[in-house]
């Protein structure tokens, strides 16, 4: 006779201050393109760079590009009017995806306390979150911070650092807000260098809006999963495999990419999913969902195929790429909102967020509904 003994739960003390994610919203910038319109633009026909145009899993891309002069000939502009349009540009899609957010969250710009903002396509100072403060007419006393120059992984360092914060100030609303606006970084030249570039980026903003303990009771009530991990891994000897960095011939920053970061991304995707999960008691078999970075084709599947997924799995990454390529930073919160409007998510289930950049590095968290 088996005697079974129902063991008592015991209430994780920490639960209760968990950061939870109550709200996501994004937005791009106002014109998008084909790979084809993007070719026609700028004149391009050599068939190498119209290959890797047209195999790159991309329809449509969403760009900020020069006008016209009056020969009908788009000029490469200079590095200052290039800042100038990362501003602009910057400014306009963060604040339409963090309007966004905080409708979604249940929540008003007068509940903000502390806006972290992320962007790697330009430099400000004051940063972004001082001007988006000053634009919104947001309380001049909230928390901010600016995470620049990391790069397509920096959504999920600034979501762990403003996680901390939010824990440390329970009841009170954080949100990190991406905004990447990568026109102001197309280089445009016939290099091969610069066409895998520019085959591959768009402008894109995404938010995301957290709150640990108790809500503040102007909100609703968090409905969103909680943050429970973060884990990461950096390849020093791949310093320099992505790197966004003075281009002396073009005089202004460019964007380089080494064709084998595909394949050392994918080879350390194990690795850090795996310490993710260390100590958990969970396995990659009781991961529901996977939100990684729409790095590009090659990027998700290498994913996949290190970290035996499917498509299936990484389909919200695949539709983003294809409706507006490689957004940096903000990627994996595109994927997360379209997650979220299938409704398909049940409570306690697991998911796994996931982003790779310069470093090379790569980004995840653990996350519980």
């Amino acid at each position: 006779m088996t005697i079974s003994i129902e063991r008592p739960v015991v209430p994780d003390p920490l639960t209760s201050l968990r950061p939870r994610i109550i709200g996501v919203g994004t937005a791009a910038s106002a014109t998008s393109y084909s790979q084809q319109e993007v070719l026609d633009a700028f004149e391009i026909t050599d068939p190498k760079i119209v290959s890797v145009f047209a195999n790159s899993a991309i329809d449509r891309r969403f760009l900020t590009l020069p006008e016209p002069n009056d020969e009908g000939i788009r000029v490469p502009e200079p590095q200052g009017d290039l800042l100038d349009k990362h501003k602009a540009v910057a400014i306009e899609m963060g604040a339409e995806a963090l309007h966004a957010c905080l409708k979604r969250a249940g929540a008003e710009l007068s509940d903000l306390r502390h806006l972290c903002c992320v962007t790697t396509t330009g430099f400000l100072t004051p940063g972004l979150s001082a001007h988006l403060i000053r634009e919104l007419g947001i309380d001049r006393h909230c928390s901010r911070s600016d995470i620049v120059g990391m790069g397509c992984n920096a959504g999920l360092n600034a979501l762990g650092v403003v996680s901390g914060w939010a824990t440390a100030h329970p009841g009170e609303l954080a949100v990190v807000l991406c905004a990447e606006a990568c026109s102001a970084a197309y280089a445009m030249d016939s290099t091969m260098r610069t066409a895998v570039v520019n085959s591959l980026f768009g402008d894109g903003a995404g938010a995301i809006a957290l709150v640990a303990g108790q809500a503040d009771e102007t909100l609703d009530e968090p409905q969103g999963p909680s943050v429970r991990k973060f884990a990461s891994c950096i390849i020093p000897e791949a310093i320099g495999a992505m790197r966004y960095d003075w281009d002396r011939e073009q005089d202004r920053f460019s964007f380089y990419l080494d064709p084998h970061v595909p394949y050392v991304v994918g080879a350390h995707a194990e690795i850090v999913v795996d310490r993710l999960l260390q100590g958990t008691g969970l396995r990659r078999s009781d991961i529901a969902h996977w939100l990684v970075h729409s790095g590009g084709k090659k990027v998700i599947d290498a994913v996949i195929v290190n970290l035996g997924l499917t498509r299936h799995d990484l389909r919200h990454t695949v539709g983003v790429l294809r409706d507006y390529g490689n957004v940096s930073s903000g990627s994996f919160l595109f994927s997360y909102e379209r997650l979220l409007d299938e409704q398909v998510t049940k409570p306690g289930e697991y998911g796994v967020l996931m982003t790779m950049g310069p470093g090379s590095t790569l980004e995840t968290a653990l996350v519980q509904w």
